[in-house]
Parts: C-alpha cells; structure tokens; sequence
C-alpha cells in the first residue's frame, strides 16, 4: 500500500512521536523538586521541545542539506534529553523507563527519515 507523501510536518509520524515525548517530558518533570525549577527541569524541556521543533522546522525547507541539517539538530537535542534521563533517574527523581522507550522509537524514526531525506546518505 503507497502513502500519500505528507502535506505538513503533523503528518509526520516522527514528529508525532517526538511531539509524545514532549508531552511525557512535561508530565514526569512536574514531579521533580521545586529547586530544579531552573535547572534541570527548564533544560530537560527546553532539550525535549527542540525535538519536533526541528522537524517541523525542517519540514519546509527545501534544499536535501539544510532538511538534513534541521534533523541533525532534532537528533542532537533528543541525545541531550536520554542524558538528562540518564540524570534524572541517578538523582532519583523518577522512573525512566517509558520515556526512554520513547525516545528510542523516536531516535530510530529520526534516523531513518533523515536518512530518507539524504537520500540514503548516512553521516554515521
């Protein structure tokens, strides 16, 4: 079955699933101490909205090198957000299970889109 190409970046699964993790950033980081308001919590979301903010971004543009570029920065910000995961949870803060599912889906879907939008290239 052939799919219709997307006509915004809503019809991106990869920006849906990123725009997920988004909203499961904010759920779990309401929980974390009040003193962490300014620091880990403003970072963690700040990282974690880069994500799809750089794929709808990259949506329209129209050269194959600056999509990639936008992607490239989406992937950077999610590898930012599994450290403060990584963090999160060795501070004891919460259970980091589900939102690392989570971002692993999204990594891999990252990754093949831009790899799709490179046309096969890989800069790995």
């Amino acid at each position: 079955m052939e799919r219709s190409p997307a006509r915004s970046f809503e019809d991106l699964l990869v920006w849906r699933k990123a725009h997920e993790f988004v909203l499961s950033v904010y759920a779990i980081t309401r929980s974390f101490p009040d003193d962490e308001k300014f620091g880990l919590i403003s970072q963690f979301r700040r990282a974690a909205i880069s994500v799809p903010a750089n794929i709808a971004e990259g949506f329209r543009k129209q050269g194959t090198n600056d999509k990639a570029r936008f992607l490239n920065v989406a992937e950077g910000s999610l590898d930012e957000c599994r450290y403060y995961l990584i963090l999160s949870r060795d501070l004891s803060y919460c259970d980091i299970e589900s939102l690392w599912n989570l971002s692993t889906e999204v990594r891999k879907l990252l990754s093949s889109y831009r790899r799709v939008v490179s046309g096969g290239k890989s800069n790995a």
